[in-house]
């Protein structure tokens, strides 16, 4: 391949740089928009979709979106969560630390996501209790304010001074601009969320964390 030859040394270098720059502009390739008309009856075809700004590929009869790096979210609560009210649906606010594509919304503890797909979701919470009796937990998502069906995780802690990571990941189908929630409750005032201060030897416990990684459009 020639691109005006080997670089030049002395006074010629900014020309020749400035040549090759300008073949570069010349020979780059850009993605074919796609319009109505073009088929995805042969597997492979890649064009970009002008409407939605992301490019596609054939695959299986249809154009299905290639998914670019970006619809990922990891956030903590990092301060103790109690409850005002027993039995109660409370939801939980993160402070992000990586937001693209998902974001807080208003309220906060609303997770907005922009555009739709698959989205695997990891959930986690330090429960804690203050009591020698049983404390139950609750934690469950909502999306768009309703309830995931099937979705609880129940959890009890037995003792005093208790405490007790739970976690669970789960596959979410979403479309652009619903929002998810991390709810919680709990039947004893006595039992809360603990974020744990560092120690000499270990740093901070996050009260909660979530993280959301965009798998498929």
């Amino acid at each position: 391949m020639s691109f005006y030859g080997a670089p030049p040394v002395g006074p010629d270098f900014k020309v020749w740089a400035e040549k090759f720059s300008a073949w570069l502009m010349r020979t780059r390739s850009f993605l074919t928009h796609r319009r109505d008309y073009d088929s995805a009856a042969e597997d492979g075809v890649i064009l970009w979709d002008r409407e939605n700004k992301y490019p596609v590929v054939s695959k299986d009869g249809a154009f299905v979106q290639i998914v670019l790096e970006d619809g990922q979210y990891a956030g903590a609560v990092t301060a103790d969560q109690t409850a005002a009210a027993i039995n109660t649906a409370y939801a939980l606010t993160y402070t992000s630390s990586i937001a693209e594509g998902v974001t807080n919304g208003t309220p906060a503890s609303r997770l907005v996501f922009a555009e739709a797909g698959q989205y695997m979701i990891s959930f986690s919470a330090q429960i804690a209790s203050t009591s020698s009796s049983t404390v139950n937990f609750w934690f469950w998502p909502r999306i768009n304010g309703t309830d995931v069906t099937g979705s609880t995780m129940k959890n009890a802690l037995h003792q005093n001074n208790a405490v007790l990571v739970v976690s669970r990941s789960v596959i979410f189908d979403v479309s652009a601009n619903d929002y998810l929630e991390a709810m919680w409750a709990v039947d004893s005032t006595s039992g809360f969320l603990d974020a744990t201060a560092a120690t000499a030897f270990a740093p901070t416990a996050p009260a909660s964390t979530i993280a959301i990684t965009r798998l498929h459009g």
